[in-house]
């Protein structure tokens, strides 16, 4: 065990000290979403920060409680705009989790360079304990998709190295791990050498990651709470490790809410993608999604947290249909091989 590992094993550790014991998934109200089963694949999402305007308060807790306004307010949006992309081809289970907060996850990046040990206490807990009711009740032994979005990426990403170690059992049945939003590094797969990243568009057992930017961040190599050294980036659109550009023609239709109706729609915004792979991120000319003026606060800590050409709310919705496709391939691919 490396001293970085240590320091977030004794960090979740002390903070699962405080923490009590984790929600009792067997309850219904503890997920968001749990399906009837219809498809012969699962996927298991974790939500990303939700705690965000509310946890920038004077005086809040640094995580939300499982029945917290907000949280529970985002969860449904957030469903709609990024795990949907899964629910054609899979079962998608969705648990709540006792989350940290923007401004509590922002504190603890300044601070070490990386939210891990806002996460690996009483998060990482919480969804061990659903993974652990998914699939001692749920999975019946069918293959799985683990995916999230920011903190829940994160999670995710704890969750490959850990739980998964712990358990391969339940890892030789997943498809791919969608680790989007936050980063997956050189060192993670030196130090953790069961996990692979995906080399292609359709290879299994494999981690899909990456971030997306604009150009201006990349240049001036603006600090990120998601972004790590040695980080590594797929492009959504063609598949491809290097910096091979793929134009917006091969990007198969983004996710937008339309202004009239309120609803999310496809349509062609012009998002395109290359891998920058000395900064492992994605770069795009599309433009940035506006905020509304209520959202000000939270818009300004999110430029301090992503930068001021990120993209990192539009990681799924920029490349939703890409998404889609890429998942339904990787879910036939595995379902082919394993017949």
């Amino acid at each position: 065990m490396n001293k970085e590992t240590a320091a977030v094993s004794a960090s979740a550790a002390h903070a699962n000290e405080s923490a009590g014991e984790a929600p009792d998934y067997s309850k219904k109200n503890c997920w968001c979403r749990f399906p009837e089963i219809t498809k012969d694949a699962d996927t298991f999402y974790i939500i990303a920060t939700e705690y965000i305007a509310s946890s920038l308060e004077d005086g809040v807790p640094d995580y939300a409680a499982l029945d917290n306004p907000e949280m529970l307010a985002g969860a449904p949006g957030e469903y709609a705009l990024h795990a949907s992309a899964y629910e054609d081809f899979t079962n998608v289970f969705m648990p709540y989790y006792r989350q940290a907060g923007l401004r509590y996850a922002g504190e603890v990046w300044k601070k070490t360079g990386n939210i891990d040990a806002a996460i690996s206490g009483m998060p990482y807990g919480d969804i061990t304990a659903a993974l652990d009711y998914y699939f001692e009740n749920c999975n019946g032994g069918r293959p799985f998709i683990i995916a999230g979005h920011s903190q829940g990426s994160a999670i995710t990403k704890l969750v490959l190295m850990n739980y998964f170690k712990e358990h391969p059992e339940y890892y030789e049945r997943m498809i791919a791990a969608y680790v989007i939003g936050y980063a997956v590094t050189k060192d993670d797969l030196k130090a953790y050498p069961h996990l692979k990243f995906a080399s292609g568009e359709s290879d299994t057992g494999v981690i899909v990651s990456w971030n997306t930017e604009g150009r201006k961040n990349a240049e001036e190599n603006v600090p990120t709470a998601v972004l790590l050294p040695n980080a590594i980036s797929i492009n959504p659109l063609n598949w491809k490790l290097d910096d091979t550009y793929a134009p917006a023609s091969e990007n198969l239709g983004s996710l937008v809410i339309n202004e009239k109706t309120w609803k999310p729609e496809i349509a062609d915004i012009g998002a395109d993608a290359q891998v920058v792979p000395e900064r492992g991120t994605v770069v795009t000319n599309a433009k940035p999604e506006t905020l509304p003026e209520e959202l000000a606060e939270a818009a300004a800590a999110a430029n301090e947290f992503f930068g001021p050409d990120g993209r990192h709310a539009s990681d799924y919705t920029f490349y939703y249909n890409n998404i889609k496709s890429n998942a339904a391939k990787r879910v036939a691919a595995y379902l082919a091989a394993n017949r």
